[in-house]
């Protein structure tokens, strides 16, 4: 038996005088007369070929097959009430608050994220900046911006860009210490080190690295956003990807050490939770970033 609208209210009728025992009161909650409900029943019993109650001039009481179909008919529709809940936020206008997970901090960010709650006033932009791997859905996000790659099927994702990390330094600190020319120079040098808050383990500076280097290690922080701010008032060399520095690079608050070092590109995703009806405000965010941020991951 398809679902037709006809087997939605009858399965809505079969319902109501199961957990009711009557036909009259279904009737009364479904504004029908109890005959009406007595023969909806009864037609539904001949299409699906089993007996649903078991009937008594006093009361009716279910059958093991219609216990078994109650159940079925409680989860179709509400799977159909969910469905029409889904769809009826789907044409709502954007609105709400909406929680961004945000891997690290930088100056390509922030600029975007304003410019997309001034386009839309009524979405509430919650930011949560932090370098550790987060958990999308169990952590409540409604979109995350993270590198790498993508093994949980429960996310749709699209990539916005590649990019690469790049060894900078104050100008100051570089006159004091020294312009590293080769890789080995960096031994000399006081260094600002990527940690991974789940492992513990410090980032790779990238294969212009030899293998069997070791790195100094001056100041080693989870989050990227403290490393850029220690690099700039002068205290090391930080490697990091290159468009949360591009602005300061620019403005010269920043130069780039071994620019004509070898870089391993990354990707750059965003994620969401998957559902076949999005919300409004995840829709118009995903399309927002995917216009806006692979437009700025352009290196120059």
């Amino acid at each position: 038996m398809g679902i037709r609208t006809e087997s939605v209210s009858a399965m809505s009728a079969f319902v109501q005088a199961a957990e009711l025992r009557s036909f009259k009161l279904a009737g009364q909650q479904l504004a029908l007369s109890s005959s009406a409900i007595g023969k909806t029943i009864a037609k539904l019993e001949d299409q699906l070929g089993a007996r649903l109650f078991h009937r008594s001039t006093r009361a009716i009481a279910l059958t093991r097959e219609g216990e078994i179909f109650l159940e079925r008919c409680r989860r179709v529709l509400g799977e159909l009430e969910a469905a029409e809940a889904e769809l009826a936020q789907t044409t709502a206008s954007p609105q709400g608050r909406l929680r961004v997970g945000v891997p690290f901090a930088g100056d390509l960010l922030t600029p975007l994220f304003g410019e997309f709650v001034s386009k839309y006033p009524e979405i509430e932009l919650d930011l949560d900046y932090d370098d550790r791997l987060v958990d999308v859905i169990d952590d409540g996000f409604d979109a995350v911006i993270r590198s790498g790659e993508v093994s949980d099927s429960r996310l749709m994702h699209v990539k916005l860009g590649d990019f690469s990390s790049r060894m900078v330094a104050s100008p100051g600190y570089l006159d004091r210490a020294g312009v590293p020319r080769r890789a080995c120079d960096l031994a000399k040098h006081r260094l600002l080190h990527h940690r991974f808050y789940e492992t513990g383990k410090l980032a790779d500076w990238g294969p212009a690295i030899p293998e069997g280097t070791v790195l100094p290690v001056a100041i080693a922080a989870t989050s990227l956003e403290p490393l850029i701010r220690l690099a700039e008032a002068g205290h090391g060399i930080a490697s990091v990807p290159y468009f949360a520095v591009a602005d300061r690079i620019r403005s010269g608050t920043l130069r780039e050490v071994l620019s004509g070092a070898k870089r391993n590109n990354r990707a750059l995703r965003l994620l969401w939770p998957r559902s076949n009806f999005p919300l409004p405000k995840v829709s118009v965010f995903v399309k927002f970033m995917m216009e806006s941020l692979k437009i700025t991951l352009r290196e120059g």
